[in-house]
């Protein structure tokens, strides 16, 4: 069995009665499978990066490692019960991946509109894997969540008589997605949340500071976190900082692939972390390929600008090179369905014809509209030579989130004590197989207030770990095990996006696994950023790998090529940890 998931929390006050969600439909009939092959190999891990023992301490209530929505929010909630609060971040603090969002955040807020619709939504995205229970949570927290928000001073886009304007993503029958700026929501999300962060001086905030790994006592309780803060001390000097609970908030791991996007610092540390200090990850084979990335000629690889599916929303067409709308009679919204619909149709396209990219046809909607509506968008296209009111826009998919993370209850408690992750670095149970589109910054703001009321619940009975013990360097030190290979990200990448992208099979998997294999063989006592960093790079993909290798069915956003339909012996979750010899271990648990 896998580990089971943490008692639930105290009670809510009761929603509102819910209609149940429609059935899923019945697969078809399952092919006859390919001959059975056996697992390929994985690379050993490293369960402790090699860094020197601390050269100082600090302590706090709580470390929050990650700086975007999801750890803001958990930041503010916590200082509003008195909790003192340190926030980690690896480079600027509005360098994560929040601003990037376009599109906005979904929620119940015309009357017309209601959480049972949203929930069977969230439930018909996620392929038979949602968590009911917190897919109920989230849409009936959510509409507070967002006038939370508003009142710290996030300013959305209204109609002339001050009601929010409302427009409609992928997957959803109703228009719930609030937007600011158009298509900048991220950035005005961001932008809010750092003001009122920066008005708070018991929020301490330590920017460019890689966070290399946990600190737990011998009980296995997490209570602090080992750091490098670049530019300070020698290049491989960490500290730690000593605290009552961590929260991981770090994102996600689209840099494991060549074309994401993700930003650079989306490089998987807050799964590894996790790992490293034994807790359980799950869902991890799911990864969502947004369909519409930018796919200029010069855009090359690296992080592509989003072209968001609002666009679609606003009735935007995708087109092969003919100019036909290749969506319609896939799916009954056409563009406007779950991404891994419109991300495989795409890939389907991309390679019968050739290319390297589909068209986002917006003509129809005009110049004026695309301007004011889509300014972002606007200003991406024409900087890469593209007129959208003129031109179609060459898009295809790209690496954008992670369904699946470190596994919570929910109240965000990992299955380490002490320990709890939020946002898209956690597994909540909301996504299951496939996000629903914009139901993310949603997750980021219901789990941070549910966190924030569970570490201040549980605050008394919690203390430090001893900084005698710290400084004796047993357990808490991360000792001298090798570290992560050099120079070899960007043959990670490749090997990830030919073998585990949007498209898999157990001889692409094969392949990958083999090369990961062997970027890990020269593994040396490597220290510094960048055998950090590639370490975390190296854990999440090796766990990627093994999590799509081991679920032989097509469901949601893993697409198996030789087992191309769901298998109703599916309805499970592969369940990860590292075990000490550095080895990942998966298990099956039904859902």
């Amino acid at each position: 069995m896998c580990s089971p998931r943490l008692p639930a929390p105290p009670p809510l006050s009761a929603p509102p009665p819910l209609s149940a969600p429609p059935p899923l439909s019945a697969p078809p009939p399952r092919p006859a499978p390919p001959p059975p092959s056996a697992p390929p190999a994985l690379p050993a891990l490293p369960v402790r990066l090699d860094a020197p023992d601390p050269g100082w301490v600090e302590t706090t209530d709580v470390v929050v490692i990650g700086s975007g929505i999801a750890g803001l929010t958990t930041a503010l909630h916590l200082r509003a019960a008195g909790v003192h609060v340190t926030v980690v971040t690896k480079v600027n603090v509005d360098d994560g991946s929040t601003r990037w969002a376009q599109g906005g955040i979904a929620a119940v807020l015309d009357p017309r509109d209601s959480p049972a619709a949203h929930e069977a939504d969230t439930l018909a995205a996620g392929a038979g894997l949602c968590d009911p229970v917190a897919v109920r949570l989230l849409v009936t927290e959510g509409p507070a969540r967002i006038r939370e928000l508003i009142r710290l001073g996030a300013a959305f886009d209204r109609h002339p008589d001050g009601s929010l304007m409302l427009t409609r993503e992928g997957g959803h029958h109703a228009d719930r997605v609030v937007h600011a700026g158009g298509d900048a929501t991220g950035a005005e999300v961001q932008r809010a949340l750092r003001v009122a962060v920066d008005r708070d001086p018991w929020i301490r905030l330590v920017e460019h500071a890689l966070v290399v790994d946990l600190l737990t006592d011998r009980a296995g309780r997490v209570g602090g976190v080992t750091l490098h803060v670049l530019g300070e001390g020698s290049p491989d000097g960490v500290g730690a900082i000593l605290a009552r609970a961590v929260v991981l908030a770090t994102g996600g791991m689209g840099q494991v692939f060549s074309t994401t996007t993700n930003p650079a610092v989306s490089t998987g540390d807050g799964v590894a972390l996790a790992l490293r200090a034994g807790a359980v990850v799950t869902d991890l084979e799911f990864v969502q390929f947004h369909p519409t990335a930018l796919a200029a000629p010069a855009s090359g690889a690296g992080q592509q600008p989003l072209v968001s599916e609002a666009l679609r929303g606003e009735g935007a067409w995708l087109v092969d090179g003919d100019g036909m709308r290749f969506l319609l009679g896939q799916h009954e919204l056409a563009e406007l369905a779950p991404r891994d619909v419109v991300a495989k149709a795409a890939y389907r396209v991309m390679r019968e014809s050739g290319t390297g990219h589909v068209w986002l046809d917006a003509r129809r909607l005009g110049g004026d509209f695309l301007a004011r509506r889509f300014p972002t968008i606007t200003a991406i296209c024409r900087a890469a030579g593209i007129d959208p009111a003129r031109q179609p826009i060459p898009v295809a998919p790209a690496a954008h989130y992670a369904s699946g993370g470190v596994r919570t209850d929910r109240s965000g408690r990992t299955t380490v004590p002490g320990l709890y992750a939020c946002g898209e670095v956690a597994c909540t149970g909301v996504h299951g197989a496939n996000r629903l589109a914009s139901n993310s910054l949603l997750e980021a703001l219901v789990f941070a207030r549910r966190i924030a009321t569970d570490v201040v619940s549980s605050a008394g009975a919690t203390s430090l770990i001893d900084v005698g013990e710290l400084k004796r360097g047993a357990p808490l030190s991360s000792g001298r095990q090798p570290g992560a290979p050099l120079g070899h990200r960007v043959a990670l990448q490749r090997a990830m996006t030919a073998g585990a992208g949007v498209l898999r099979s157990a001889e692409s998997l094969s392949a990958a696994a083999g090369e990961l294999v062997r970027l890990a063989g020269p593994l040396t006592a490597g220290r510094g950023t960048g055998p950090w960093e590639q370490a975390n790079l190296l854990t999440v993909a090796t766990a990627l790998v093994a999590a799509g290798y081991a679920r032989q069915e097509t469901r949601g956003c893993h697409w198996r090529e030789d087992w191309p339909e769901p298998d109703p012996a599916g309805r499970g979750h592969l369940c990860g940890a590292l075990r000490p010899d550095g080895s990942f271990s998966l298990v099956w648990e039904r859902a």
